[in-house]
C-alpha cells in the first residue's frame, strides 16, 4: 500500500473497540457542594453593579456536574445575579439580554432594562 493511501473511515467488517476512559463525575446541587465552582474565576464588576452575589459568591454560575479527571463540566447560571456575579441594591436599572421580534418579524437580541429585586 502506498504511503499516501489511507484507509476507508468505515469499511464492512472493520469496528473499533469503544474509547474508554477513566471518569470520575461528580454531582452538585448548587454553589456550595465541594466542587461547584472548580474552574469558574470570578467575575469583573461591571458598570455599576453595587455587591458580588450572595448565592454564587461572584462566580455568576456553578458546575451541576463536573467531571474531576477530564475537567469537563455542565455549567449553571446563577438565577440571583443572572449570570453577572454582582447585583444593584440601588435604584440604578439592571441590563438583562432578551430576544424581541423586529418590526419585520425578525427575531433580534435586545438588552432590557429592568428595576433591580434587590432594592434596600
Amino acid at each position: 500500500m502506498p504511503a499516501t493511501a489511507r484507509l476507508p473511515i468505515s469499511a464492512p467488517g472493520l469496528t473499533f473497540p469503544p474509547m474508554s476512559h477513566a471518569s470520575n463525575i461528580v454531582h452538585c446541587t448548587g454553589p456550595t457542594d465541594p466542587h461547584a465552582l472548580d474552574g469558574i474565576s470570578v467575575r469583573h464588576r461591571t458598570g455599576e453593579l453595587d455587591f458580588r452575589c450572595p448565592v454564587c459568591a461572584g462566580h455568576g454560575q456553578w458546575n451541576s456536574q463536573i467531571d474531576l479527571v477530564s475537567h469537563r463540566s455542565i455549567r449553571v447560571p446563577c438565577p440571583k445575579c443572572d449570570g453577572r456575579g454582582w447585583i444593584e441594591t440601588g435604584a440604578d436599572m439592571v441590563p438583562s439580554h432578551d430576544i424581541a421580534l423586529s418590526p419585520g418579524g425578525h427575531p433580534v437580541w435586545v438588552v432590557r432594562l429592568d428595576p433591580s429585586d434587590d432594592v434596600e
